[in-house]
């Protein structure tokens, strides 16, 4: 009997870490790099819910961006907040490492190259953590 619950339990565990991880993006309506991102993170794997907001940088303030990090659409997973084009390798690696101190990644601006921003000139930029007291450090370069 101990042997069957324990397999059960394990067969449980097992079905629960191979389901999509949900994040909710909220984004301006207009904005298509922010439906790219969107694409990227289903191919990526996550479940995706997608919330057209009228005033983002209120979503931004609830959300405790800090003003230097922001970019064109707020999104959080888990607890944690997701800022702009951060690819979904590195929302994947902050779910698996859980940093006690980072609250987010951002990555500010809306650099070409990053997932959503696609195009012919890629330009080199950061994933940034940050943590509850709005400082920055370096969670990822991409060249």
């Amino acid at each position: 009997m101990l042997l069957m619950i324990s397999m059960c339990a394990a067969a449980s565990s097992a079905l629960r870490a191979q389901q999509p991880v949900k994040i909710d993006v909220y984004k301006d309506p207009t904005c298509g790099c922010c439906a790219n991102w969107v694409a990227h993170l289903r191919k990526n794997g996550f479940a995706v819910h997608s919330a057209d907001v009228a005033d983002i940088n209120a979503v931004k303030a609830k959300y405790n961006v800090p003003a230097a990090l922001r970019s064109c659409h707020t999104a959080v997973v888990d607890g944690y907040v997701i800022e702009g084009h951060v690819p979904a390798a590195d929302v994947k690696r902050l779910l698996t490492t859980r940093p006690a101190d980072v609250v987010g990644l951002a990555v500010p601006g809306m650099p070409i190259g990053s997932p959503g921003m696609e195009g012919s000139n890629p330009q080199a930029y950061q994933v940034l953590a940050f943590d509850r007291g709005g400082r920055s450090r370096i969670f990822a370069t991409y060249r």
